[in-house]
């Protein structure tokens, strides 16, 4: 069904094709330049930022200012800004790196901070005229100035083409003035620059303008009161007549949904390790109470529930880390074999994350979710605790809840991930059709239920992640073959099939990053990842079944259902299960000694 790659993947190749662990990216690959920028951003979080972080539940949208000024003196702001703007030019999996490490202490900071360096920066800087990057992104790399985004509006939130903001050509084209209206503006109250998105006549698209402050006619609602970040400057943004020259235009006219669309490349995947350490601080803080808080004499991190508990969000954030950090380096890999190609830098970047859209939608998912769950057991082992908030906790519940709302939703994100694949297959940049073929036919076959013959690491794991690729596409060839253009409209079925694929995807990466590390440390010293990658994959088939039933019960009838699901319980067995309490006893009581999220790369 699949092939080993002798070359880097593809964006979505990772369903038909197998990957060698010594090629794959994992966190414990950094190197010294980029662990002593870790380093740096997590002193600066301590030093500056945690010994005050009540003020962000108070609404201090001043000081979340003031700490974006300090990041930027440090070079925070600039990780991927070129030089020649006063950036520190580094690799984006460095900046994936940074925006980790600056974002787990609170949900304001972090999206401060993801709002000025991706969407307020690289739109500018990907599709900037020269003349306005000389003039926008040295101020921006050093956080002299902010930055901030200006898409949504009322009636257009996911379906972004459909904003009503106007920009009338005037003065024979030397001007453009704006009329509209956008919502849920990041940083709207302290930005020095905004892209603003508009709609020129009746054009099909919108496009992209530099707006600066003080513009006239560019005027600002109160701040919002929400859920959650609550020291993240949010403002609706209004243009009355607001006016801006011909050369504040962003790319081409008609072209700012390709721009709003490749920064939300760039966004959903950031989003994703943006989640990363707020899921171990919330772990380690679970642990080091669990061990103090005492019931029936007995500290609680003895009880197996509170076990249970620790483990799995000690797993769920490692399986997050392996997968979003693999994909990062294979953005940055292929940006810079565009660039060896002769691309021009700003096209490589462009087209180095828009050729791994795929994953990005599927790690802004997963990564928002593991987020999610570990602020949610963090809590439930707080107890009352956790609900007070004079805790950490119930600040972090409430924070972590956006995540999986914006950079499109994590529905959106789903259906978005099988469709682009899908697409990908029509157009015959992936071969999807042919192994899923090879798989419905199979289907008529005799089952062999051999394991084989053949002994080594991770064998059987292996062998199961290849019929777990077996299963998606057994259920996506199908659904293709019976809805063709109108999959779309399946919306059910293309969140089933979308969870299967991300499961396929974060488990081959955890199963590659076990692997690595016992190849260069001996398998002794792997001996949790390997035991983690083994855990998670068998939870992974019980997903996919699942999951797989559920399509397979949507679309299909009679022997065809019947046939498809004798092939999903062939594909989904695992044949030597673990024992999962027994494994998550060992995973907890390495966390539980640590005292911390015991599993960090460096």
């Amino acid at each position: 069904m699949s092939e080993v790659a002798t070359q880097a993947l593809k964006g979505g190749e990772f369903v038909i094709r197998e990957s060698e662990a010594p090629s794959v990216f994992i966190p414990e690959d950094f190197n010294e330049e980029q662990r002593m920028m870790a380093q740096s951003t997590t002193e600066f979080i301590e030093k500056e930022v945690a010994p005050q972080r009540e003020r962000f539940e108070k609404k201090d949208y001043a000081w979340t200012e003031e700490l974006m000024k300090k990041a930027g003196e440090l070079g925070l702001l600039g990780i991927s800004v070129p030089e020649a703007y006063e950036g520190l030019g580094m690799g984006f999996n460095t900046s994936m790196l940074v925006c980790d490490r600056i974002s787990g202490i609170s949900g304001s900071l972090s999206t401060a901070y993801g709002a000025h360096t991706g969407i307020g920066t690289l739109p500018i800087l990907l599709y900037g005229t020269e003349d306005q990057r000389q003039k926008y992104l040295p101020k921006l790399a050093t956080g002299e100035w902010m930055g901030a985004y200006c898409l949504t509006e009322p009636g257009a939130g996911s379906d972004a083409n459909s904003g009503k903001t106007k920009a009338e050509p005037i003065d024979g084209g030397k001007k453009y003035k704006i009329n509209g209206q956008k919502i849920w503006i990041s940083n709207a109250g302290f930005a020095d620059v905004f892209t603003v998105f508009a709609r020129i006549e009746d054009d099909q698209y919108l496009t992209g303008f530099i707006v600066d402050k003080g513009t006239e006619g560019m005027s600002f609602g109160d701040e919002e009161h929400k859920m959650g970040i609550h020291a993240s400057s949010t403002r609706q943004v209004f243009f009355n007549d607001c006016v801006v020259p011909a050369e504040n235009m962003l790319g081409q006219r008609n072209g700012g949904f390709k721009i709003a669309m490749n920064a939300l490349n760039y966004g959903r995947i950031k989003l994703g390790v943006a989640c990363l350490d707020a899921a171990r601080r919330t772990t380690s803080e679970s642990i080091r109470y669990a061990k103090e808080r005492k019931q029936f004499d007995t500290p609680i991190a003895s009880f197996g529930a509170i076990q249970q508990k620790l483990a799995e969000m000690s797993l769920r954030t490692w399986v997050a880390e392996s997968a979003i950090y693999r994909a990062g380096q294979d953005i940055e890999n292929n940006i810079q074999h565009l660039i060896d190609q002769g691309m021009e830098a700003d096209k490589a970047k462009l087209k180095g994350a828009e050729e791994y859209a795929i994953e990005c939608a599927l790690l802004k998912v997963f990564g928002s979710e593991v987020g999610s769950y570990a602020a949610d057991q963090g809590v439930q082992i707080f107890g009352g605790m956790g609900y007070s908030a004079d805790y950490s906790m119930e600040a972090g519940y409430r924070d972590v809840r956006i995540a999986r709302i914006y950079e499109g939703t994590n529905e959106i994100n789903r259906m978005h991930s099988v469709g682009m694949l899908l697409k990908k297959a029509l157009k015959g940049e992936i071969d999807l059709m042919t192994p899923a073929q090879k798989v419905a036919d199979e289907l008529m076959e005799i089952p062999d239920f051999s394991s084989g013959d053949e002994a080594g690491l991770l064998t059987a794991e292996k062998d199961l992640l290849h019929r777990l690729k077996k299963a998606f596409l057994m259920v996506a060839g199908k659904a293709v073959m019976k809805y063709t253009q109108d999959i779309e409209k399946e919306q059910e079925l293309l969140m089933h099939a979308a969870d299967m694929l991300m499961e396929i995807y974060v488990s081959e990466s955890a199963l590659l990053r076990a692997e690595k590390l016992a190849q260069q440390k001996g398998e002794a010293a792997a001996e949790f990842p390997l035991l983690m990658t083994r855990l998670y994959l068998q939870q992974a088939a019980e997903k996919i079944g699942r999951e797989g039933r559920e399509a397979i019960y949507s679309f299909a009838e009679a022997d065809e259902q019947r046939m498809m699901l004798m092939g999903l319980k062939r594909f989904t067995k695992v044949q030597e299960p673990l024992n999962p309490k027994e494994t998550r006893r060992r995973i907890a009581a390495a966390a539980i000694e640590a005292g911390a999220y015991p599993f960090n790369p460096f």
